[in-house]
């Protein structure tokens, strides 16, 4: 008997069967692609973290403790692969005589290196010129006394007076601000930037020259093996963090850990934790369209499957041997289904990530396994589920229901208001998040574990059934109701036939609803992902941007300033415009604070400025503001909240004056907040005009100067720029920036992800718009013969079919619009951590979208097509066969 049963589903519903083992294999291959690519992309989060340290950890020597016994401890811990002593040291002064000229500097530091630092911390020196060993010299420090490999400098050091060495090298410091680090000291205590006057030293020199000297201390810097750390970051985060404790309390007191590896995989684990939501948010909602596909694709056929269900009892089958059949059917289905999508999920691997698959660890095989699995509880639910269903309410009643559909009572939940009060829930829900700042992932200091706030999925999800509910409500109540209005849709389509074709929709109303919802939600779920990905591309575009200020950007130490105040000598071939911008420090009180001097009438040419970057104004009406108005300023948010200032509020800042080397008051008035600016920290700093803070300082000297190179040979231009400057500037372009500053969010391919995603939502919506219109046409050949019987020509036929798939594709597309429109918005700004800085407007895709309409228009025109055609038989021989 299974075995007639299966040849009997293989011969006459191989297509039904194809058509839900596919919508199972949309869900098996989404659900194993992203779930693959979410194990991979946090495995090499955590070897970024990793690589991106060259100092694994910096172990302070307590006073009173032995640096070599320290050096012991260190090294004899568990996972250690090496630890070499580093001495620190602070200087007063350096002063260097040369060709007759003496300059001096401020206090500073030095280090005394082991011989082998270099080779067991290879990134963490740089030669820019001369020798590689002996004495070096931090590049900024070599311009401010403008010294080279072969000159003398002298260095003074408390209590043991001048010391002088001969340079052999220019270096420069990659990871400067983890080498000075304040061991132990909370983020918020660190110094704002590393000192500007460094010399390294051989130990033996070093000894040498600091003995007797006041403030000498000794670090421990510390490499480790990495090998057996695990591969998700928070977990790699919490085995570092424990060893570290462990090592501090093997020490008893006498070290204290720098965990620089920790806080790289700190920030990863952070990284990680939004790269899981943005699963759940994108991965989730397709898993469930393409089970809703599924099940809407058995649904169609529940006619058909009654009918045999009714015939199998008659011929005296057993409610047990019908379920068996059914449970055959469904497993068939879902293995089917589960075959095809781990066999597309391959595919998918190899053509977006240039791999079969993403990963080969066990977990990804795990994620494997998991999709097949849901693959099989989709098709049990969709196939046995409603078979069950029929069986045990095959009453005369219900027969009766099903042969006059029309008499149906709206669904429960329309009665009751469902749909109103998810809506309500959702936006409650979402203004609670609100408070929070949406901050969905949080990291309390000292504490292993991510804070990570799931009810913020709340608020979209509800979203997304809310309106798929009143979306349901709508066309349920229309087409009950509405048949004057639908009859004069389909005139146009069927004459005469119009008024039957409106009764005909209105008595499969349900049907019909739930095929325009599903192609609603589908399209929204395409919508939200394509607005999604765009507008992360952009925010990452406007961050890089942000970071290094323009195209390019060429940065010179003061001391060292060649290039003239306007920048002329950088306008090299393929530069548009050079941009001079001041940067200067400023007391606000006790504050210490960045401020930035620009041309608020060119600034603009050589840099973006957005709207979303300031308040109180448009960044157009903030920079007339301070070219009308130069003693004007702009003003972090946070320094406006810390300080109660108003506009107009005079603020007094305390600015070094150049021709008496002491601070002066210089009166400004506050003008605006500004939120972001290109180069600017992103906390507390001023803009001011440029012209107006040169006046009241006596100096006019610019910290970075802005190249507009019109987006194009960025690196070309750099290049040629580095090779004109030496060493004595730093250069930069926005492609070497865009490279470095995006989040490990980007660690295996974002784009090749983004092209699973609008992949997989091309495909869900031709599925629900033109599958479900296929198979539901396909059930009614006969209501089609039949009307074919009684007089319908062809021509009015193929008029009600096309009204149907009409009143589909537009309610659905334009339902789906409204839905992906509302979804995006809330989905953007729930997931405002995942942006930096967030946006101002959304980005749409809007190419992808047309495409996406454009395909589901032309497979629904040709489901379309295809269901129609059978009219064209003689009536007679469609009846036989059906």
């Amino acid at each position: 008997m299974i075995t007639s049963w299966v040849r009997g589903l293989a011969h006459s519903r191989a297509g039904r069967l194809f058509a839900a083992a596919a919508g199972i294999a949309l869900a098996v291959a989404l659900i194993a692609s992203l779930g693959s690519f979410l194990t991979a992309s946090k495995a090499t989060m955590t070897q970024r973290a990793i690589q991106s340290v060259t100092v694994d950890w910096q172990v302070q020597v307590q006073p009173g403790a032995s640096p070599t016994a320290v050096a012991s401890t260190v090294a004899k811990a568990p996972g250690t692969r090496t630890a070499l002593p580093v001495g620190y040291a602070h200087t007063t002064q350096f002063t260097a005589t040369v060709q007759g000229s003496t300059q001096t500097t401020g206090a500073g530091m030095a280090l005394g290196l082991p011989d082998s630092y270099r080779q067991t911390f290879p990134g963490s020196l740089r030669t820019l010129s001369g020798a590689d060993h002996g004495v070096l010299i931090a590049q900024q420090t070599a311009a401010n006394l403008h010294v080279a490999p072969g000159d003398s400098l002298t260095i003074r050091l408390p209590a043991t007076g001048a010391h002088q060495v001969r340079i052999d090298g220019v270096v420069d410091l990659p990871q400067a601000d983890s080498l000075f680090q304040t061991v132990g000291a909370p983020s918020q205590s660190q110094p704002t930037a590393p000192p500007d006057n460094v010399i390294l030293l051989p130990t033996a020199q070093f000894t040498a020259l600091t003995h007797g000297a006041n403030g000498v201390t000794t670090q421990i810097h510390a490499a480790r093996d990495a090998t057996q750390l695990p591969a998700d970051p928070a977990a790699a985060y919490t085995a570092v963090t424990r060893a570290a404790h462990n090592l501090e309390a093997a020490a008893s007191g006498g070290a204290l850990v720098g965990n620089n590896v920790g806080a790289a995989l700190d920030a990863a684990r952070q990284d990680a934790a939004y790269a899981q939501m943005m699963f759940l948010f994108l991965g989730v909602p397709g898993a469930v369209l393409a089970a809703a596909l599924t099940w809407a694709v058995s649904s169609a056929g529940g006619v058909r499957r009654r009918q045999e269900q009714a015939l199998l009892r008659l011929r005296g089958l057993s409610s047990r041997h019908i379920t068996l059949l059914a449970a055959l059917e469904a497993v068939l289905t879902g293995l089917g289904g589960a075959v095809l999508g781990l066999a597309g999920a391959a595919l998918i691997g190899h053509f977006a990530f240039g791999a079969a698959s993403f990963g080969s660890t066990a977990a990804c095989a795990a994620w494997y396994a998991t999709a097949a699995a849901i693959g099989m509880l989709i098709a049990m639910a969709s196939v046995l589920v409603p078979a069950v269903r029929d069986w045990r309410m095959a009453t005369v009643a219900d027969s009766r229901r099903h042969l006059n559909p029309a008499r149906d009572r709206a669904p429960w939940w329309m009665r009751y208001g469902l749909d109103v009060i998810v809506l309500v829930i959702s936006f409650l829900v979402f203004r609670a998040s609100s408070s929070n700042q949406y901050a969905l992932v949080l990291a309390p200091e000292g504490v292993p574990t991510l804070s990570v706030s799931y009810w913020a999925f709340l608020g979209p999800a509800l979203l997304w059934i809310g309106s798929a509910l009143v979306l349901w409500r709508i066309t349920f109540m229309t087409l009950a109701h509405g048949r004057g209005l639908i009859r004069r849709l389909a005139r146009s389509f069927t004459g005469s036939l119009a008024g039957t074709t409106a009764a005909v929709l209105a008595r499969r109303r349900r049907p019909l609803a739930r095929s325009i919802v599903l192609l609603a939600l589908a399209i929204s779920f395409a919508i939200s992902t394509a607005v999604f990905n765009s507008t992360y591309r952009q925010q990452a575009e406007v961050d890089a941007r942000l970071t290094n200020g323009a195209d390019v950007t060429v940065t010179e130490p003061p001391a060292a300033r060649t290039t003239p105040a306007d920048g002329s000598a950088l306008k090299v071939s393929g530069v548009h415009h050079v941009e001079p911008l001041q940067h200067h420090y400023a007391y606000v009180g006790a504050d210490l604070q960045d401020l930035y001097g620009v041309r608020p009438d060119s600034i603009a040419k050589a840099t973006s400025l957005q709207d979303a970057y300031f308040s109180g104004g448009t960044a157009d009406q903030l920079m007339h503001t301070l070219a009308t108005h130069p003693d004007n300023l702009l003003v972090s948010l946070e320094t406006v909240q810390d300080f109660q200032l108003s506009p107009g509020d005079t603020v007094n800042l305390r600015i070094q004056d150049a021709r008496t080397k002491a601070l002066r008051t210089v009166p400004f008035h506050y003008a605006g907040i500004v939120k972001e600016f290109p180069t600017a920290p992103k906390d507390s700093f001023f803009v001011a005009n440029a012209s107006y803070i040169a006046q009241a300082t006596g100096s006019n000297a610019v910290g970075a100067f802005l190249l507009d190179t019109g987006g194009s040979q960025q690196r070309s231009i750099a290049d040629t720029l580095r090779a004109q400057l030496g060493t004595q500037a730093t250069v930069t372009d926005l492609t070497q920036t865009r490279g470095t500053i995006g989040t490990s969010l980007t660690s295996v391919d974002l784009s090749g992800l983004t092209r699973i995603e609008l992949f997989f939502a091309v495909a869900l919506s031709v599925g629900a718009g033109a599958l479900v219109l296929a198979l539901g046409l396909a059930e009614r050949r006969r209501t089609f013969a039949i009307a074919s019987v009684l007089g319908a020509r062809a021509g009015q036929l193929r008029g009600m079919v096309t009204t149907e798939a009409v009143l589909l594709a537009g309610a659905g597309l334009a339902g789906g619009t409204l839905i992906g429109w509302l979804l995006s918005q809330m989905l953007v700004k729930v997931l405002t951590g995942v942006f930096d800085p967030p946006p101002a407007h959304l980005a749409v895709p809007a190419l992808y979208l047309t495409a996406c309409a454009g395909a589901v228009l032309i497979a629904m025109a040709c489901a379309a097509w295809n269901g129609i055609r059978p009219a064209r038989r003689p009536p007679v021989e469609e009846l036989r066969d059906l």
